[in-house]
């Protein structure tokens, strides 16, 4: 299934006609991230975690009225979904994207030749998106926000900046296709688990300081290992909360007594240089602290964009 995502992917993204071309409306901008969705098996053991843990502010869901928004932000957060019957061993549903116009962003891809939904989705909060797959048959949402977002009341969040996803990727040529190629993407960063070795390439979004990471499998199956577990597949597909400093944040979760559960012993420092320090929700999806500024040389790659503000 995964081989055949690959192969029309990258023929849908290279198969352009010079007639599209010149009629395709300009791409609207892609200024942030919005929000990354995930299911849960214990709606009551997730609502603890994102609340209580992170610190977020639960809220309804415009989206999907069985469905519950953790919100670090007006315009950020994580959506929690109950795990469909038929799941498997992902938790996660959907990765989405902030921009300036959901129907333009949807017509600019249709003219380029990629699948898009007949009209866009409308929110009770205002908001409007679409969904469409990525070339490894990732759900992708492009949100446009409300026109006046209500401020969020979160007092206890632990960061109230999503500053990166990470996904699982089998083709970096394939993914680059789509969002490189398409959407404007640039490179960031990227890193390696040993010398000569790929596993990590950061993307930056093309309006914005916020970024998508590939977690490149250094052989890919073209499908799920049989070795691949729930908690391995959760760590992979992960999203990171930007912090002035981890060290300080990590001091206020421990003080506060909010760690609990699977997660680090303490931050460290990974290979782009910035401290990091990973919990694990109920089902095993990874969240991550990172700072926003490196504090050591990374390793491998500079870093080729700037980072996010604080």
């Amino acid at each position: 299934m995964q081989t055949r995502f690959v192969v029309a992917a990258l023929a849908a993204a290279s198969f352009v006609t010079a007639a599209a071309a010149q009629t395709a409306p300009p791409r609207p901008k892609i200024t942030s991230i919005s929000h990354m969705a995930v299911y849960t098996s214990d709606a009551v053991a997730a609502e603890h975690f994102y609340t209580v843990v992170v610190g977020a502010a639960k809220l309804p869901d415009p989206e999907n009225p069985r469905g519950v928004r953790y919100a670090l932000s007006a315009t950020q957060f994580i959506e929690v979904l109950p795990l469909p019957a038929d799941a498997g061993i992902r938790r996660m549903d959907h990765t989405a994207w902030n921009t300036e116009s959901a129907e333009g962003m949807r017509k600019y891809l249709a003219a380029k030749g990629w699948k898009t939904p007949a009209h866009v989705e409308r929110g009770a909060d205002g908001s409007r998106w679409f969904t469409v797959l990525d070339p490894e048959g990732n759900k992708v949402q492009f949100v446009e926000p409300p026109a006046h977002p209500k401020p969020v009341d979160a007092p206890n969040v632990i960061g109230d900046q999503i500053i990166h996803f990470g996904l699982r990727v089998q083709s970096r040529e394939a993914e680059d296709a789509f969002y490189r190629g398409l959407l404007g993407f640039r490179p960031y960063w990227w890193g390696g688990m040993k010398e000569g070795e790929v596993n990590w390439v950061s993307q930056q979004c093309p309006d914005g300081h916020e970024w998508l990471e590939y977690m490149i499998e250094s052989k890919p199956d073209n499908g799920t290992p049989a070795t691949l577990t729930r908690r391995s597949l959760g760590g992979v597909d992960h999203l990171s909360i930007g912090e002035v400093s981890v060290p300080d944040a990590y001091q206020v979760l421990v003080k506060g007594n909010r760690i609990e559960g699977i997660h680090d012993t303490a931050p460290k420092i990974g290979g782009d240089g910035k401290y990091q320090f990973n919990l694990f929700d109920p089902d095993a999806t990874r969240i991550e602290l990172m700072d926003f500024h490196a504090t050591v040389k990374p390793s491998w790659s500079p870093f080729t964009a700037e980072d996010p503000s604080e």
